[in-house]
């Protein structure tokens, strides 16, 4: 049985009617048709389908939708403002940090989480952050240098 969620996604006020049960990934791509969120594990284990919400890093394919009523939604596609990347995302593709991509969405967003948390973070605190996220294409290193630039350009940096 549908349900209308209304929810807050990418800054702008969303109704829709579906069956709460769904998860959160099936809704953002199949009824929204905002893909940048990937379905890797589907157990919520490697990271790929990780919106905010909140601001908070969540594991969209173990997330029912019911349970984004009145919350606010991030996806890759929110973090763009007026054709300008966010510094994540700039940072990103400036150390190359994003070899298949297919992790890349979830990287960033939980990126985005952390350095709201920790805007001076150290290389051992960015390991530990971005531990449960995975990458397959051995990108480590890039995505480590790409998280230390973005926080120095966060803070008003180069």
């Amino acid at each position: 049985m549908e349900e209308t969620i209304r929810f807050k996604l990418n800054g702008k006020k969303k109704e829709l009617q579906t069956d709460p049960a769904n998860t959160l990934i099936w809704v953002l791509r199949n009824e929204l048709g905002l893909t940048g969120t990937k379905w890797g594990c589907g157990t919520g284990f490697c990271g790929a389908c990780t919106v905010l919400v909140d601001d908070e890093p969540v594991r969209s394919c173990s997330v029912p939708v019911s349970d984004i009523a009145g919350k606010k939604v991030t996806t890759i596609e929110g973090l763009e403002k007026n054709g300008k990347l966010h510094p994540v995302q700039q940072a990103f593709v400036d150390h190359e940090a994003l070899q298949c991509g297919f992790c890349t969405p979830g990287m960033i967003l939980t990126t985005v989480s952390f350095l709201k948390k920790n805007p001076s973070p150290t290389k051992d605190e960015i390991i530990e952050a971005l531990d449960e996220n995975l990458c397959r294409c051995t990108a480590h290193v890039r995505i480590i240098d790409a998280v230390l630039d973005a926080s120095g350009k966060m803070k008003g940096g180069k």
